[in-house]
């Protein structure tokens, strides 16, 4: 049975049940052009760099997936650690925060959602930050943790 052995009963249902919604012809592919959209529908958040390794393809029509070639891709990534913990990214943003009050400059999460990991260009940073962020204080400051209660809750 392979990797997929270690899913649960429930797990395989919803990985083919998702796998349905991509196989648009009914034919039992997916093209591997979708790979990144059935893991995001599956509630999982690989980066681009995992669905590229695990056979994601950036053009339609250059490799098919039956559900067994997609039921160990999605093992991987569901026990893959590489996602972060609200723990985790607490410990990243301490870095940023130079006087250890809990917040840091507005203008450095911005730069950070801009410049590391999966890139977001200026509008996209902006819709989050205005969604998740606090207003900035009168020193362009801003309390982290709340930001990432919420950004980890929509996880």
């Amino acid at each position: 049975m392979g990797k997929d052995g270690e899913l649960s009963a429930r797990d395989q249902e919803r990985v083919k049940f998702a796998f349905s919604i991509y196989d648009f012809d009914g034919s039992g592919n997916m093209d591997a052009f979708y790979i990144g959209e059935c893991l995001r529908a599956l509630n999982l958040n690989p980066t681009l760099a995992t669905i590229e390794k695990l056979g994601g393809k950036q053009r339609k029509k250059e490799k098919l997936l039956k559900i067994e070639d997609f039921l160990p891709i999605f093992a991987t990534v569901k026990k893959d650690k590489d996602a972060g913990s609200y723990e985790d990214f607490v410990e990243v943003l301490k870095l940023y925060d130079k006087t250890e009050s809990g917040t840091m400059m507005y203008a450095e999460l911005e730069h950070i959602l801009q410049a590391l990991g999966e890139r977001m260009d200026k509008p996209e940073v902006e819709m989050v930050l205005s969604e998740l962020c606090d207003k900035e204080d009168e020193e362009g400051m801003i309390p982290f943790e709340p930001f990432l209660k919420k950004l980890c809750a929509m996880t």
